[in-house]
């Protein structure tokens, strides 16, 4: 069940609010012409979306505890608590997503601008003739 089981939930959360940051943020910034906007929310989702993984150490006699979180929070964390090893191991991931998400936005701003430009050669072949200045005729009230 999903509200018995934490962690679930805790990714289902995670999720939304993610959606929330990165639907505003794009809104924020619909100023920008489309590459950059396109660019910078994939750097954000995929600093926000890129897994990576931790180990706690809890008390003695007890095993690790090892799961997954997304990179930005493990780095984070790593770093408030000075454990390089994690923490580079984290920022690689978390670059890694960012890489990808830039990628992934400049992927998608060229596909919407040729499927733009094929749709608009197809609207200009198949269009009505212009009418020229000859050709206009004025509207007329009965």
């Amino acid at each position: 069940m999903l509200i018995s089981d934490s962690m679930p939930l805790l990714w289902l959360s995670y999720l939304a609010l993610s959606l929330f940051v990165l639907v505003t943020g794009y809104l924020a910034i619909r100023w920008l012409p489309r590459l950059p906007r396109f660019a910078i929310t994939g750097l954000v989702a995929g600093v926000l979306w890129m897994p990576a993984g931790f180990t706690l150490s809890r008390l003695e006699g007890q095993a690790p505890h090892e799961g997954l979180a997304p990179a930005v929070v493990v780095s984070g964390i790593a770093f408030l608590q000075n454990a390089s090893k994690t923490f580079g191991r984290a920022l690689v991931l978390l670059l890694l997503g960012a890489g990808l998400g830039i990628a992934l936005g400049a992927l998608l701003w060229g596909f919407l601008r040729q499927r733009r430009s094929g749709a608009q050669q197809q609207h200009d072949g198949q269009g009505r003739p212009q009418a020229t200045s000859s050709q206009r005729r004025d509207p007329m009230v009965s």
